[in-house]
């Protein structure tokens, strides 16, 4: 999902998430809660039944071979169910971003020139994406299709191909490389992408590149949007509690080569503006012999669905314009229609990790609001109680803007999400994946950290994921800011990203 402002002039913003949160999240959220909590109660029960008995009759049991069965089943018993609910423990073992080579970077100034040669756009619409290009939040390093370094640009199915087959096995081959898994080894495979599906799928050009055995559990997710890496993550997930001893691999991509909008239809042009290449490739493990070199363990996935409302459906929309010409439309509506996904998303979320004292002033101000005052102000939680680390999906600046406000967060927890935006622009589903390569390469992150990352797609759809650090992470060799993270936090358009006491010895910074 990208947004700068509304093709409308209105200003993109989400609604205030003080005013209007839903009790049927509130329940949602203690459902999740009760169910993870179940199994441990009855694992509870059964010790202190099992104690209990050991403690008033070891001497009778001590003679009686009747009760010592007895003892010795319930244990068994309570043992076996407990082995047998408890879900697999799934571990991120690494994870690759592609880097384009140096050729396919597109600096503002190259793009603005484009835009201004390409023969289809009437002067109204280049001024307009100047516009964007101008707020966008992106900085002069962000790749573009070799398709779209032509004037004007010439797309084909060949070059789309070629672009996709360039991000996948580039992030594959590092993230092989980088964990000496033998891709015979994978047993499931996971790929998203959007708007390119091929015949055969992009998961069988993964399978047929790396030749993965006849036996993968391989799938393709498309038209899913820019959350389609966490839905991705999640159906790994899903798939690791079934199938023991397994490693899975999920790709996330998008294409940039066949999708680029050459009509004047405003709410179509964002897309032209700041979607950009990028792709990533990450290992997930049920093997309990992973855990010591893993990174992290997946925590929580939080799914939110609003495709049942109309207006959420058609919010980003795939279709043509008056003139024939294919392209992404972005309602008006979008940023509202986000600011519900959100709502609905962390209502759900915050049982799950918010500590015991601010869902009890989340609770009481909720009811005290439904049952004095509709004016009564609910408390927003303070989600940096639960987290350390925040990946909000680099939609557009606007989208980061947004959610740092509402959220209340720092500066610092959406800079990886800015800088993310400002060295390679939105890269779609991949672009969390970023964010996370720049906090480790900061150095941040520390054993027990949580890392909540979030991101918004078409449908319209809210996801997230919760990951925590199972020791203190380095950044994996080769990673997407090796040879940039010295010049990171910059100043972008808009502010600072990070107070300056984090930032190492830099440059000036540059000014866009």
């Amino acid at each position: 999902m990208a947004q700068a402002r509304s093709p409308a002039g209105q200003s993109g913003q989400l609604p205030d998430l003080s005013h209007s949160v839903k009790l049927e999240y509130v329940r949602l959220g203690c459902r999740y809660l009760i169910n993870h909590i179940l199994t441990l109660l009855s694992i509870s029960l059964v010790a202190a039944v099992a104690i209990e008995a050991l403690n008033t009759q070891w001497l009778d049991l001590a003679y009686d071979l009747v009760g010592v069965l007895v003892v010795f089943v319930v244990v068994v018993l309570g043992s076996t169910i407990y082995l047998m609910t408890r879900p697999r423990p799934v571990y991120l073992v690494d994870y690759a971003c592609h880097v384009p080579p140096h050729e396919l970077q597109i600096p503002l100034q190259l793009l603005k020139e484009r835009c201004r040669k390409f023969s289809t756009f009437e002067e109204p619409t280049v001024e307009f994406q100047l516009k964007v290009i101008e707020r966008s939040g992106l900085g002069e390093e962000t790749y573009a299709p070799k398709a779209m370094h032509s004037v004007p640009p010439r797309p084909s199915m060949a070059l789309a191909r070629e672009e996709t087959e360039q991000v996948m096995f580039g992030a594959l081959d590092a993230l092989f490389e980088n964990t000496a898994v033998n891709p015979k080894d994978v047993g499931i495979l996971v790929v998203n992408c959007s708007l390119f599906n091929p015949v055969p799928s992009l998961s069988a050009m993964i399978v047929n590149r790396y030749k993965l055995r006849s036996t993968v559990r391989s799938f393709n997710l498309g038209g899913m949007g820019c959350s389609a890496g966490v839905i991705a993550v999640s159906l790994a997930s899903d798939l690791l509690q079934v199938h023991h001893a397994t490693y899975a691999v999920v790709v996330s991509t998008e294409n940039i080569t066949q999708n680029w909008y050459a009509g004047s239809r405003k709410s179509m042009l964002i897309a032209n503006c700041l979607f950009r290449i990028g792709g990533a490739a990450v290992l997930l493990s049920n093997r309990l012999a992973d855990r010591r070199r893993a990174k992290y363990r997946l925590v929580h996935v939080v799914r939110t669905h609003r495709g049942a409302d109309d207006k959420a459906y058609r919010c980003v929309y795939q279709e043509q314009d008056d003139d024939g010409n294919v392209g992404v439309s972005l309602s008006r509506d979008l940023m509202a229609i986000a600011g519900g996904a959100l709502k609905a998303n962390i209502t759900t979320l915050g049982p799950l990790v918010l500590p015991v004292s601010e869902q009890l002033l989340f609770l009481a101000k909720l009811v005290a609001k439904k049952l004095w005052s509709d004016k009564t102000k609910p408390h927003i939680p303070d989600f940096k109680r639960a987290f350390d680390h925040f990946c909000i999906h680099a939609g557009g600046r606007a989208v980061i803007d947004e959610l740092e406000k509402n959220l209340e967060l720092r500066p610092v927890d959406v800079e990886a999400s800015r800088m993310t935006l400002h060295r390679f622009g939105n890269t779609s589903s991949s672009s969390i994946w970023y964010e996370l390569a720049y906090i480790e390469a900061k150095g941040r992150m520390r054993k027990g950290h949580r890392v909540w990352q979030i991101a918004f797609g078409s449908g319209f759809k809210c996801n997230s994921a919760v990951w925590q650090a199972l020791r203190n992470v380095k950044p994996s060799p080769d990673g997407p800011w090796e040879d940039c993270i010295h010049r990171y936090p910059v100043q972008t358009s808009h502010r600072i990203a990070s107070p300056r006491q984090d930032a190492q010895p830099q440059p000036q910074p540059q000014q866009h």
